[in-house]
């Protein structure tokens, strides 16, 4: 995998490369800004100027001052005082991909924070050295970002190269000496939206490729249930404008044409049922809101996200308190996402249960090879509707949770996080319903084998999953098969066209 080389900004694809594997550096000009950030924080300390969170505390104690001694302690205080995350570990992915934002947030050159801390980060992800990090307990962002800032100082726990070592113990594998954190550093290091913006490119990442796959089971569906092409028309779909909508379409009539069981169906019905007619409509406005959430995580990458911020120069040092570590934006464009690709999946079971049911298929029922000793894939469409059903529910805006935290003091929260990781749960749902759709409409495509030949488009999913799923004739558990066609979709882009 090719390394990336941080010079003014980082994408979320370049964030989203980083969590898969690759390693960060940064430009010349990137280690100066960071640099001179340091030595403008160093000039506010011998100034002695009222800073939020260099010489005054974090929070409520915002005009609580701090003495220059108590500085570095204050900095230490901060980090072990806000790793109190819980619940399960977040993924190496995600944690490599908090790093990479968060690194990405320090050189920007407003942060404060020595050279040697980023070099400890770019460590981590060059070692394979990931961080305990807990996954729930953040409102905004501090909980997550405290429990990487652990490691560097020593403490916490973290998985070098896949083993469970401590703090202390990673960072003499990696020839680091704990870190003796200055002021700001230790604000610095749980601040900022690295979380949020690390987690959404994650979610970005998955969300693209679950979108392609989505377009093109549909059309696997669509032609197992012969379905009516002129809806997809160019001219027609032309009439309601949407890229989203221009773009599944030409996938549709890329992946579907030579269908010979299209063709053998056309004229059947005046119009199909709305989960195959409307699939350019609902996958459309998912690539529509996809590219905009990528806009969104883009500009969040591109900002400055640390409070207080610094600029100036050392020896005229500013420092200025504002509200850029609140994202709003950030966390509406995450759960927009996240209620369009629970809207696709829910569309998704509802093909399933038109491949299944026999009073509309007219496919035998429920797909089974022997109906009556056989359920086939009766069962399967349950799963699939109750994983629609706890999408719905995951659907509701974390960014409307509100919160009251720090004694009034931070009396409005925008959530990114917690929509993040909502995000992220829907398209682990979302994933495996349509990795039942596949299932499913490739046991369709078998009963009709011997109708007409399926489309060349088509033909290379049907092979791609039987070459790891035979045909199911309740001879195995069911469940197996379902993992198995999901984790093809999260393997590789779909075959064909």
């Amino acid at each position: 995998m090719q390394d990336i080389v941080l010079e003014t900004v980082l994408d979320w694809r370049a964030v989203a490369g980083v969590a898969k594997g690759a390693k960060l550096s940064l430009s010349a000009e990137a280690s100066q800004r960071i640099e001179t950030a340091s030595r403008i924080v160093a000039a506010i300390v011998e100034s002695g100027v009222r800073a939020y969170g260099v010489n005054t505390g974090v929070g409520a104690l915002a005009d609580t001052v701090v003495d220059r001694p108590s500085q570095s302690r204050l900095s230490r205080n901060i980090i072990l005082s806000h790793a109190c995350g819980v619940g399960p570990l977040l993924e190496a992915r995600e944690v490599r991909a908090i790093i990479a934002a968060q690194i990405a947030n320090f050189s920007h050159g407003h942060s404060g924070v020595r050279l040697a801390i980023v070099e400890a980060l770019q460590a981590f992800l060059r070692e394979d050295c990931i961080p305990d990090v807990p996954s729930k307990g953040s409102a905004g962002y501090l909980t997550h970002n405290a429990h990487i800032a652990l490691v560097l100082i020593g403490e916490g726990r973290a998985r070098l190269k896949g083993k469970p070592v401590i703090g202390a113990e990673a960072l003499k594998s990696l020839g680091i000496e704990p870190l003796v954190l200055q002021a700001k550093e230790g604000l610095s290091l749980v601040n900022g939206t690295a979380c949020s913006t690390g987690l959404g490119s994650v979610a970005l990442a998955r969300a693209e490729r679950f979108l392609q796959w989505a377009d093109a089971i549909a059309a696997l569906t669509i032609e197992a249930l012969g379905g009516q092409m002129t809806a997809f028309d160019a001219p027609v779909l032309a009439l309601r404008k949407s890229k989203g909508i221009e773009t599944v379409g030409k996938t549709l009539r890329e992946r579907l044409a030579g269908s010979g069981l299209i063709e053998a169906a056309r004229g059947a019905r005046t119009q199909d049922a709305l989960s195959l007619r409307s699939v350019p409509h609902a996958h459309g406005a998912g690539w529509d809101v996809f590219e905009f959430a990528g806009a969104i995580v883009d500009q969040e990458l591109a900002s400055v996200t640390d409070n207080p911020a610094v600029s100036g120069t050392p020896d005229v040092p500013v420092v200025s308190s504002e509200a850029h570590a609140v994202a709003p934006a950030l966390g509406q464009a995450l759960d927009s996402l996240a209620i369009s690709i629970a809207q696709i999946s829910a569309m998704s079971e509802r093909r399933i249960d038109r491949l299944v049911n026999p009073l509309v298929s007219g496919l035998p029922a429920f797909l089974a090879v022997d109906p009556g000793a056989g359920s086939g894939f009766m069962i399967a469409q349950y799963t699939a509707a109750a994983l629609a059903a706890e999408n719905r529910r995951l659907g509701a805006p974390a960014s409307l949770d509100g919160g009251i935290t720090s004694a009034l003091q931070e009396d409005f929260l925008g959530h990114p996080t917690a929509a993040a990781n909502k995000l992220l749960a829907v398209i682990d749902n979302a994933e495996q319903i349509l990795g039942i759709e596949f299932a499913a409409a490739a046991q369709a495509q078998d009963f009709k084998a011997s109708v007409a030949p399926r489309a060349h488009g088509t033909d290379a999913l049907y092979r791609h999953i039987r070459a790891t799923v035979p045909t199911y004739a309740d001879d195995r558990p069911l469940g197996w098969d379902l993992e198995k066609a999901r984790d093809l979709l999260r393997g590789s882009p779909p075959p064909g066209v």
